[in-house]
């Protein structure tokens, strides 16, 4: 019956006002949201509904095509950490009472599991960071220093006493500040990098109620800092959606300037006291509840849960049904230099904006295309294995010209060789994934670049994202310089291709809200264009003598890079083309290619 017990009170302390900002949450959505975002919504609202959303969000992070727009429910993915550790704790804290039964053996017990949990973490953030940030397993050990912390303070509630105490409360303070400032997106986290925090937050907490002169005491004892405290959770639970609803209404597109943020920032206090006072603290201590045996408080949370479930599927549904095109059909596309762009969304669009982010490269499909532990391609080759062979080498803006490259191949008799890996340029450098080396990266380059010396292609053909992190990057001059390498390291003639605009945005996304203004969800050339390591890139090649191919007059005018062209969609997402698109680009491509090989 306790642990019942125990379960009830904290279904009671979570789940109604986390189940009424997600619920008000997913009607917000349903008004100011982007219609093809929604299905993501409804994802993140069923995980959330059922307590894993950080498992959610671990998939979704290692997925390198998936739509990159922050969820509304990501700021979840804690309560989701936290609702799972206590389905685990109070069994772990039985089972070593039951083993250890000394206080002493117990703590040592649960110090050996923040030990696993830190070291797990630890090599998990180096190796898939997603899933290390967003698994309980990788995250258990913050908790438990936690109750590490209450465990020292249950025995020896004054272990830290006068000037000491103080010293060490202000040194948490510091630290947690101090981290706030200097944590940037670069850090790579958790990691060891989470001690920080976490050990700045238990020495806070193990600091106490110090009442030494010049302790942190008494500020954090004022009536403001124990509101602030009073309301932390709903503050926590609509200081997300506060931003985000607002953000998708203006668009993604268009970031929200500094001083809305903090304006929708200072209003999130008043509304989490409202969550606080009405939902919060009311469903606390509801006495139908509260009063009752915990299986009517434990059925009332599942009953919630579904409820929840069923109304995030019925607006996902409502959703689907609404048509995403403008009406009107527009006429077929021509690939010409300028594009010709259509500024609505056509009934006729190829691909559809619900069928974009699957119209790939055959070489994903295949296979071909590896993967981030990948580290030797292969043996992909198309067409005729007995013709003359263009190589395709470099990350997934190479793989983006497959379509063009192959009917170009098989019209004019020769195969296709692909040689390309995600999130690793052909370039020879030492490339960062997610803050930490990406070995794999380096591995399948250097045996790429033996493959292709001893096939010796008619043509190798290259072509590169600018947005790579390079680990010894120091000016745009290393990206050349790394250009250079890779040219110099191979034995058959080269060609470079010119990288593709990035829009800054998930054209499919925008467009679904902008569906009489498509020019809305494109670019300024000079902005889509505007990467320094594409201007290295022409600079290095006209220096080896190796031909530069560029193709961006045929998707962009000299002022705008649009998504659409004729009926067709330009981009699958914002930095790479359509298989459809880059099909229809395969006459031109072939037009430069031909000189080469001739």
């Amino acid at each position: 019956m306790r642990f019942a017990s125990f379960y009830a009170k904290r279904a009671r302390r979570i789940l109604p006002a986390s189940f009424v900002v997600l619920s008000l949450s997913v009607v917000a959505a349903l008004i100011w949201y982007p219609p093809l975002l929604m299905r993501e919504v409804w994802q993140g609202a069923l995980a959330t509904a059922f307590y894993v959303p950080n498992m959610l969000f671990a998939a979704q992070g290692t997925n390198y095509l998936a739509e990159t727009t922050p969820s509304l429910f990501q700021h979840y993915w804690s309560l989701g950490i936290e609702e799972q550790f206590y389905l685990a704790w109070p069994l772990v804290l039985s089972l070593g009472f039951v083993f250890v039964r000394r206080p002493k053996f117990l703590f040592m017990l649960i110090s050996g599991l923040v030990i696993v949990s830190f070291v797990a973490c630890v090599l998990l953030t180096f190796r898939s960071q997603p899933w290390a940030f967003f698994a309980l397993p990788t995250r258990a050990w913050e908790l438990g220093v936690g109750g590490l912390a209450a465990f020292i303070l249950t025995y020896r509630p004054q272990v830290l006493t006068g000037r000491t105490a103080a010293i060490t409360g202000w040194m948490g303070i510091a630290t947690l500040a101090g981290s706030v400032l200097l944590f940037t997106s670069e850090t790579l986290f958790p990691g060891y990098w989470a001690v920080v925090p976490v050990v700045a937050t238990a020495a806070v907490i193990v600091a106490g109620d110090s009442r030494a002169p010049l302790s942190p005491q008494a500020i954090l004892s004022t009536r403001g800092m124990q509101f602030i405290g009073l309301i932390s959770y709903s503050l926590y639970l609509v200081h997300w959606p506060l931003l985000q609803i607002p953000q998708a209404a203006v668009g993604f597109e268009n970031p929200l300037p500094l001083w809305a943020t903090l304006i929708l920032g200072a209003i999130s206090f008043p509304v989490a006291w409202l969550l606080f006072r009405y939902v919060e603290e009311p469903g606390r201590t509801v006495a139908w509840l509260a009063a009752a045996r915990p299986r009517r408080s434990l059925i009332a949370a599942g009953a919630a849960s579904v409820l929840v479930a069923v109304a995030a599927t019925g607006a996902h549904l409502y959703s689907e049904s609404k048509p995403l095109h403008a009406g009107d059909a527009a006429t077929s596309a021509e690939v010409t230099s300028p594009p010709n762009f259509t500024t609505f969304v056509p009934s006729n669009l190829a691909p559809s904006l619900r069928s974009v982010s699957k119209d790939q490269p055959q070489v994903y499909e295949d296979g071909c295309h590896l993967n981030f532990t990948d580290t030797v391609s292969g043996a992909c080759v198309y067409g005729d294995e007995n013709a003359p062979q263009i190589a395709l080498f470099g990350d997934s803006h190479a793989a983006q010209w497959f379509p063009a490259l192959l009917t170009f191949a098989e019209e004019h008799g020769y195969s296709v060789a692909s040689y390309t890996k995600s999130a690793c340029p052909s370039v020879s450098a030492s490339v960062l994934r997610n803050g930490s080396p990406y070995s794999e990266c380096s591995q399948w380059r250097d045996s790429t670049i033996e493959i292709l010396n001893a096939t010796q292609p008619a043509l190798v053909v290259v072509s590169n994202s600018g947005n790579a992190s390079l680990a010894d990057a120091g000016t745009t001059s290393t990206w050349g310089q790394a250009l250079g390498g890779t040219i110099g390291s191979l034995r058959s003639p080269v060609a470079v291709i010119a990288d593709t605009p990035n829009l800054g945005n998930t054209p499919a996304v925008c467009l679904s809200a902008n569906l009489h203004s498509a020019q809305e969800c494109g670019a300024p050339r000079d902005v889509a264009l505007g990467s320094p390591e594409s201007e290295e890139e022409q600079r290095v090649t006209q220096e080896l003598g190796v031909p530069y191919v560029d193709l961006n007059d045929y998707i962009c005018s000299e002022e705008l890079c649009s998504p659409i062209v004729g009926n067709t969609l330009a981009y699958r997402d914002a930095h790479h083309l359509t298989a459809t698109f880059s099909a229809q680009l395969s006459e031109v491509l072939g037009e430069r290619l031909t000189l080469i090989l001739n």
